[in-house]
């Protein structure tokens, strides 16, 4: 979790984003700064901790942080400008957010649009390597996950409380029997998706 040593007299944030590969629902991306004098051991890949966990470590990113910012990306944007773009979109909104400016991002994944002329580097399993790149994982996922469990209250036959948009058997029935909501993404292999199980 030590900091790239080429670039180790800079302030990086570290940027992930969360539900790329849902059915329904925004893309949300985080981006933390962190002080590097500390070291926060219980920061890990959001997708490998409980959602208790999640939660606990959620307050003490927002806590401890010195500066994060959330980044919001509907479906209906995700259909004008694919899932792609909206992941850079949504990183792009969350740095805007960070209160102080950032000289280095670390992107998890292996692509990015470059944001404001600020050098980033692209880590692959970031969240598993960079303690930034874990917060702000863990602040995008658990801001989504809240989101869905609200709008499940609104659409509850699609049970997004509990597979928060992801394309489960479940979802995927559902939508069959009930077709799609205006929180449904309709360019995101939608009809593929569909096709494996009801054709």
């Amino acid at each position: 979790m030590s900091l790239l040593t080429h670039y180790s007299d800079v302030i990086e944030a570290g940027c992930d984003e969360a539900g790329r590969g849902c059915l329904a629902g925004p893309v949300v991306a985080a981006a933390v700064i962190l002080d590097r004098d500390k070291d926060y051991a219980e920061l890990n890949d959001s997708k490998q901790l409980t959602e208790k966990k999640r939660m606990q470590l959620r307050t003490l990113v927002m806590k401890e942080a010195l500066a994060y910012g959330v980044g919001i990306v509907t479906a209906q944007e995700i259909d004008e400008i694919n899932i792609l773009n909206a992941s850079f979109l949504a990183m792009h909104r969350a740095l805007d957010q960070l209160k102080i400016r950032p000289q280095l991002l670390l992107i998890d994944g292996n692509r990015f649009n470059p944001y404001k002329k600020v050098k980033h580097v692209c880590v692959v399993g970031g969240d598993a390597k960079y303690q930034s790149i874990a917060a702000a994982s863990i602040l995008a996922k658990t801001t989504r996950d809240m989101m869905m469990e609200q709008y499940d209250e609104q659409y509850p036959v699609y049970n997004w409380k509990k597979n928060k948009g992801y394309p489960t058997p479940e979802h995927k029935q559902a939508i069959a029997d009930y077709g799609t909501t205006p929180l449904h993404r309709m360019t995101f292999n939608m009809a593929i998706q569909l096709k494996l199980d009801f054709n």
